[in-house]
């Protein structure tokens, strides 16, 4: 049976002004007990944090963040760079599963640059798998580009048949596909899966402001702009049928994510989406 849990990226200030474990007892009092971890330094002290979490509030950590590569700016530990403490983490924290979760700007540029990529994070994948963890793949939807008639993330995987999928329900939709058929699609290979709705906003009141002063241009990009995310159940997506494909395909964790909250707190967000979770029937997956 898959784990509802939260997906840490929604939790990174409070993570700096509070720490990590205050602000899992928090998510803890919500409901949820599972978090992937995302976008958070892995020091010494976080990571203590987070195995106090585990103990004292029978939180699990579902899931480690790398990367191949570490874009200036940003936290994390990389493959390349961090593999022994990566994996010395993740035996500290009793987490078995660790994901990507973004295609590098790197291998944006071009199709070979894709294959490079996906063929060396099939190498990381075997390398991990030594140590008794598994990779999985988080999309985007820029890897539903088609290259001669098949998407990105085929060829992704074609190139990583060691590493496994996180499908982000989101961004398959603004890819252009169906969710649940996308899940079907990559049945046993999926172990995670992130649950994100998508809605159609309101446009804002300045914009008809700018029809008023002859910004047609300025319009008709507030016009196509009016894609959000949204709290589970806020949005479009047939999370009714979606949860039960996730589970269909395997996944053993569904974690609540939300890019943006357009005003709200991420513990108001965090506790519309868990309500409508439980309203849909799935207060065991908690």
């Amino acid at each position: 049976m898959a784990t509802i849990g939260v997906q840490a990226m929604m939790l990174k200030d409070s993570f700096g002004e509070v720490g990590a474990f205050e602000t899992l007892r928090k998510v803890s009092a919500i409901g949820y007990n599972a978090v992937e971890i995302s976008q958070i330094p892995m020091t010494a002290e976080n990571v203590a944090e987070l195995e106090r979490s585990q103990t004292e509030l029978g939180m699990d950590i579902a899931a480690l963040s790398v990367a191949m590569e570490v874009p200036k700016g940003f936290p994390g530990d990389s493959l390349v760079d961090h593999f022994d403490k990566i994996v010395a983490d993740a035996k500290q924290l009793d987490t078995k599963l660790l994901r990507i979760g973004m295609l590098p700007f790197s291998a944006m540029k071009s199709l070979d640059a894709v294959v490079e990529f996906a063929k060396k994070t099939n190498e990381y994948a075997e390398r991990l798998k030594e140590h008794g963890l598994s990779l999985y793949y988080h999309n985007h939807h820029i890897e539903f580009a088609k290259f001669d008639g098949k998407y990105m993330l085929d060829i992704i995987a074609e190139n990583s048949p060691a590493m496994g999928m996180e499908i982000d329900v989101h961004w398959v939709q603004r890819g252009g596909l169906d969710p649940v058929r996308t899940l079907e699609k990559y049945s046993g290979r999926t172990a995670m899966v992130h649950l994100k709705d998508y809605r159609i906003g309101e446009l804002p009141e300045a914009s008809f402001g700018m029809l008023e002063t002859g910004d047609f241009k300025g319009f008709m990009q507030e016009f196509r702009n009016v894609v959000q995310f949204a709290e589970v159940g806020e949005g479009n997506l047939d999370f009714a049928s979606i949860i039960p494909a996730a589970q269909a395909a395997g996944a053993e964790y569904l974690l609540v994510e939300q890019d943006e909250l357009y005003g709200r707190t991420v513990w108001e967000a965090l506790q519309t989406s868990y309500d409508n979770l439980v309203a849909l029937g799935h207060s065991d997956l908690f």
